[in-house]
């Protein structure tokens, strides 16, 4: 057998978990062909490279057809429920990040904090007769987030395009998305509530707990691991 790791298929994930790995003696290349989901792994023997969505990434490891893999902290606590008994942590690995938070229309001025929004969606049902519509990809982390805060009376609509839009064409009157800078959010005309931070997220390395290994795959571990300096 061999370790399987995956690794974000394109874009600036890719090119920066290359980047990380090759800092420690580990040399990930793909394939010539842009269309082939694979690639090769130098400076360590028995590694095998799969490349993904980062988004499939966290499916894969969970059920344990890879045995290592780099994606974001967000898709991770989004897709698998009781996360970490799913998957290990190995390392946080300084690149994409971004936070995941709950954001208003900049015209609520009387909306600034969690509770503002738990009266404000009280008094948007008692008005228009339906719950007020929050848009998101994060529907397990935005839900639990809500419940903790003790905000009520919203519904969770799914969004699959640009979040940050659905206020404007009125699908939505608040969302929940992921932002690095604010830009998105401030040319949408909203505001991120004072205490609407719902994660801080950024590439990290896991560990499947599902996948199989045996002792050769063991020891190609415990190596891999020494050379990126993580236990």
């Amino acid at each position: 057998m061999t370790i399987k790791l995956g690794v974000p298929s394109k874009g600036r994930l890719m090119e920066k978990t290359f980047e990380w790995f090759a800092a420690r003696g580990i040399a990930l290349s793909r394939s010539a062909s842009e269309r082939e989901y694979a690639g090769a792994v130098g400076g360590i023997d028995n590694v095998e490279l799969v490349l993904l969505s980062a988004g499939e990434i966290p499916r894969e490891l969970a059920a344990g057809r890879i045995h290592l893999g780099v994606t974001g902290t967000d898709l991770v606590r989004e897709k698998l429920g009781q996360w970490d008994q799913q998957v290990q942590e190995l390392a946080k690995l300084g690149f994409g990040h971004a936070d995941l938070i709950i954001a208003v229309p900049a015209a609520w001025v009387d909306v600034d904090l969690l509770d503002d929004l738990d009266a404000a969606a009280a008094a948007f049902r008692k008005r228009h007769g339906f719950r007020m519509r929050i848009a998101t990809k994060y529907h397990r982390l935005v839900r639990d987030f809500l419940r903790n805060a003790g905000v009520a009376d919203y519904a969770l609509v799914d969004s699959q395009g640009a979040t940050e839009g659905t206020v404007k064409f009125e699908t939505a009157e608040a969302v929940a998305d992921i932002t690095s800078t604010g830009e998105t959010l401030r040319a949408n005309h909203l505001k991120m509530l004072r205490d609407g931070l719902v994660l801080r997220s950024q590439a990290t390395l896991y560990r499947s707990r599902a996948a199989e290994l045996d002792d050769a795959d063991r020891e190609t571990l415990q190596q891999l691991c020494r050379m990126i300096e993580v236990d």
